[in-house]
């Protein structure tokens, strides 16, 4: 029989477990903020780019994000928006915009065929009409800042890269965002040294942002571009992934100085924006859903835990007190570096669990094929594939 003694240092090797997970995703954190690649500015003569732009309903987004990239655009560039079925003022905003920007071109999009999902079929017909040898994937709801092409230059030469990608400035409002946003860059940066991504050719290796992804038009049509992750949810993790099985350099980055985003304007369009990609962007099997959700519990909710059993269990204040210091040292680091307020960091167990609570929901809506976005509704990922 298992005497108490037993149980405790069970409960022991169990706490030091979580400490120890706790430090290693500081540890790793630590190496991202010192190597995660921002960009040196760099001269924008060696290529002519398009800038493409799915939207579909965007009229609260669209106008701020044409002019902040023709604020930054070299001469050469052009600007190809596909207008995805919208049926709100986004064609009047755009045939406006169109009239002011002679570089702005509108293609109508074509009708969603069954199984394919929205964004990249929007990302095909954009790639098919792009005239440049650099296409740069962005979101409607992004706005690049004046240096943004030099740095994309910059991150082109400096790696030797065919496809870059990049995570813009986050901005928030309501509390679920100040509690569920800072949650990326948590993820990015506490198990992947993001330097491996463009470093080394193991596809296990690789992160990916499709708010901000830019791709050398050879390297895209080799890979098959668009049409070739049609049937995914997660289209950006899936073209990169293609990309690094071929052999060409992914450059994942920090992209803080290059642009900026408020994601979601609500806390339904947020929930739903998450709930779309999680479940599918972990590898969409209960496996790796509890696999990630008990990591998160271990690193950054249990020693909370522990520091709350302490008050009557002090065998614990130790491994508490580690665990609990490395979660807000690091939550610290990466508010500063990333602009994000102190909730971020005194709310840190909260933004834990309200993000498994969004994982959960994912999964669940997955596997019923209930994933909503944008007016449209999504099977499960096996059967996109086999729809006709």
């Amino acid at each position: 029989m298992m005497t108490l003694a037993m149980m405790v240092m069970g409960w022991m090797v169990l706490a030091w477990l979580c400490a120890g997970l706790a430090l290693m995703a500081l540890a790793v954190t630590l190496i991202n903020l010192l190597t995660w690649p921002r960009g040196q500015a760099q001269s924008t003569n060696a290529a002519r780019w398009s800038v493409l732009i799915p939207a579909r309903n965007e009229e609260q987004n669209i106008e701020a994000a044409i002019r902040s990239v023709f604020t930054a655009l070299p001469e050469v560039g052009e600007v190809v928006v596909c207008d995805d079925h919208s049926t709100d003022k986004t064609p009047e905003i755009l045939a406006a915009l169109q009239r002011e920007f002679p570089r702005l071109r509108v293609i109508a999009g074509r009708p969603l065929p069954a199984g394919v999902v929205g964004k990249p079929h929007a990302c095909m017909q954009l790639g098919d009409a792009a005239t440049g040898d650099r296409l740069f994937f962005l979101d409607a709801d992004v706005r690049l800042e004046p240096s943004a092409f030099e740095r994309l230059e910059g991150l082109f030469a400096q790696h030797g890269a065919s496809v870059v990608t990049a995570v813009p400035r986050q901005e928030t409002a309501s509390l679920l965002e100040r509690l569920v946003l800072p949650m990326l860059h948590l993820t990015y940066a506490s198990w992947l040294p993001n330097a491996l991504v463009y470093a080394s050719k193991d596809v296990r290796f690789l992160a990916a942002n499709g708010q901000v992804l830019a791709v050398e038009r050879s390297a895209y049509e080799a890979i098959g571009g668009y049409a070739a992750v049609k049937h995914e949810v997660v289209d950006d993790m899936a073209l990169c992934r293609r990309a690094k099985v071929q052999g060409f350099r992914v450059v994942f980055a920090d992209g803080h100085l290059l642009a900026r985003c408020r994601m979601y304007a609500s806390n339904e369009a947020l929930w739903k924006g998450f709930t779309k990609n999680l479940y599918e962007g972990i590898g969409g099997s209960l496996f790796a859903l509890t696999a990630v959700t008990g990591l998160y519990a271990a690193a950054f909710l249990a020693p909370w835990a522990l520091a709350a059993a302490s008050a009557s269990w002090s065998v614990f204040a130790l491994p508490a007190a580690v665990g609990v210091a490395a979660n807000l040292l690091q939550r610290s680091l990466l508010a500063v570096r990333h602009g994000y307020g102190p909730d971020s960091i005194l709310l840190h167990p909260l933004g834990v669990l309200v993000f498994l609570a969004i994982a959960l929901d994912s999964a669940r809506r997955t596997r019923l094929g209930r994933i909503e976005w944008s007016g449209r509704v999504y099977a499960e990922r096996s059967k996109r594939e086999v729809a006709p």
